[in-house]
């Protein structure tokens, strides 16, 4: 029963985006999205009691996958390697779990900055790049690895209207982070 559960707050979830995208996140109400679905409202409540609660879900899963991939490089030794495979991570994280959040922040700025998320996320981005540029930290290491980031997570958002597959985008962003990160001159 945890993973209908699961697989019905994702269907919820995906449809709730598709809608976002298409007319907004402030002119969606919680009927339009249970009428996508074919549920009742009541059946959407069950999951999520307001439009806020989606994005919120959206939002902790990519938190959390950021979490993760901190930890993991906080016990991980400083250097080259460590940088490319939190790209590497990163890049599959957005690929795979955080492409509909990042979609929402790039098409729904107004209502992101307003559900207040943003903060947390912007901590985590420029903590990732801090770990990515250990232990000198220098400025311009620093810029290349946000840019790096920036590749892979604005393409995640707005490379739709080419005729390329996700994991097409995924991959070429991935490889020009890469490049990015190739100007850092790390240890």
């Amino acid at each position: 029963m945890g993973a209908r559960r699961s697989d019905t707050r994702d269907r919820i979830r995906a449809v709730a985006m598709e809608l976002f995208a298409e007319q907004g996140y402030e002119k969606t109400s919680l009927r339009q999205i249970a009428e996508r679905l074919g549920v009742t409202k009541a059946a959407l409540y069950y999951h999520f009691r307001t439009k806020e609660d989606i994005v919120a879900s959206l939002s902790d899963d990519v938190r959390s996958g950021i979490d993760d991939l901190v930890s993991w490089a906080e016990g991980t030794p400083a250097g080259r390697a460590r940088a490319a495979e939190i790209l590497d991570r990163y890049g599959e994280l957005l690929h795979s779990t955080g492409r509909d959040m990042v979609r929402f922040m790039h098409e729904n700025q107004p209502a992101f900055r307003e559900l207040g998320f943003g903060v947390s996320l912007r901590y985590q981005f420029r903590l990732l790049a801090d770990l990515m540029t250990e232990p000198a930290r220098d400025p311009l290491d620093v810029f290349h690895a946000r840019q790096a980031l920036l590749a892979i997570s604005w393409s995640t958002a707005m490379m739709g209207d080419l005729p390329l597959s996700d994991d097409e985008c995924h991959r070429a962003a991935v490889d020009i982070a890469h490049e990015l990160l190739n100007r850092c001159r790390l240890g």
